[in-house]
């Protein structure tokens, strides 16, 4: 056995309020990077559920027009759904339309989507959150639009179901609706559709793959489409919401800020408890010495009995904020304002890969910085501490 391992086995570190400050500042790391990789989770699939993670749309699209529809079966959709990072291909049909209800008068963007049966849901709509409250709309209402193009025409719905929506803004409204009803709206085939949204599994889970799926998916297009097809490019959730991550960016910047600052904290809480262990024990360190033991080997003993007290401040940090995940993620106790966060709650979502990760840099940090206290150690005279022990 290891004799430094040994005689730190024997020692007991006294530094309640360092263990203290360990397990809170790893408590703070791990729900900063749940909450910041819930952010990313639910956004990213809030945006996959608004409008796909790539996007293939015609050059001249016009929502507030029927004059620029694409084949829903174009003869590169064989070589899509080849593609191993596709999940699936849905066609859709948008249409920018004019609700008024009583006094109020608000553009909306309607999406026709594949519902799964058609002939229940004829003329039925789906409305968004916002919407149902800015016109007092609920199921079962009728609602009036009007849409724009070569002459106004107006269509009455009825509204099916109320839905939260991840972007709710009064000028981004999108309202749900059968993809057979707006093709019929618009004097459009059966095939003919305003954009393909394709959406990628999860080995397309940030910004970078989505990026590089969104240029592989348009050389493909671009090298199997025919002349005679109408002219589509393909454009990625990154690149059509720059805003919302840029926002994402943001707070991984505010994470990153709390785990340099936690470390620290954590940090200098064990370096005062390892300086007022290492007095409390300056005769051992003597006699130690006078042993013949080198300072390096001294100092592994200490920083043995230290690391086991920040491996069990870890162990207890870690897992009340997993207690804390598994209660937020389950029961949403803590709640947001979406108009300003884009959820209505605090999302947690432990990636385990960047948990451990911060768990790893930070103990080894910590470590690092208890290296300043053991240069102590080279300063105690054997003779003196032995004499007077």
């Amino acid at each position: 056995m290891d004799v430094s391992l040994f005689i730190a086995s024997r020692l007991r570190f006294k530094g309640k309020l360092a263990g203290a400050s360990i397990a809170v500042s790893f408590l703070v790391m791990i729900i900063a990077v749940t909450v910041s990789s819930g952010f990313r989770h639910e956004i990213s699939k809030g945006i996959s559920a608004i409008a796909g993670d790539v996007q293939i749309t015609p050059h001249d699209m016009n929502v507030l027009n029927e004059k620029s529809p694409i084949d829903a079966n174009a003869s590169y959709i064989p070589h899509l759904k080849d593609l191993d990072f596709v999940e699936s291909i849905n066609p859709v049909v948008y249409r920018a339309g004019i609700v008024k209800e009583g006094e109020n008068i608000h553009g909306v963007l309607f999406k026709g989507v594949e519902w799964e049966n058609d002939d229940s849901v004829r003329m039925r709509i789906s409305i968004p959150s916002r919407l149902a409250e800015i016109t007092g709309l609920g199921a079962g209402d009728k609602m009036t639009a009007y849409f724009v193009g070569d002459k106004i025409k107006a269509r009455c719905f009825i509204v099916d179901s109320v839905h939260e929506s991840l972007v709710q803004t009064d000028d981004k409204l999108i309202v749900l609706a059968s993809i057979e009803d707006l093709q019929r709206l618009n004097g459009w085939e059966a095939g003919q559709v305003s954009a393909l949204e394709i959406m990628l599994n999860a080995s397309c889970s940030d910004e970078k793959s989505v990026k590089e799926a969104s240029a592989h998916i348009g050389a493909i297009v671009n090298g199997y489409s025919f002349d005679s097809e109408h002219p589509v490019v393909a454009s990625s959730s990154v690149s059509r919401y720059p805003q919302l991550f840029d926002w994402l960016s943001l707070i991984d910047f505010n994470v990153l800020f709390v785990l340099i600052l936690m470390t620290i904290v954590a940090g200098f809480n064990m370096i005062s408890g390892l300086l007022i262990m290492l007095f409390e024990n300056i005769s051992t360190i003597g006699l130690l010495k006078a042993l013949g033991m080198k300072d390096s080997s001294i100092a592994k003993v200490f920083l043995s009995s230290a690391s086991l007290l920040i491996l069990k401040g870890m162990a207890v940090g870690n897992a009340l904020a997993l207690i804390f995940c598994f209660v937020q993620s389950n029961m949403h106790l803590l709640k947001l304002d979406p108009a300003n966060y884009f959820v209505s709650f605090v999302p947690v979502y432990p990636e385990w890969g960047l948990v451990l990760a911060a768990d790893l840099v930070a103990f080894v940090s910590i470590l690092l910085l208890l290296l300043i206290p053991c240069l102590f150690i080279s300063k105690v005279d054997p003779a003196n501490t032995v004499r007077y022990a």
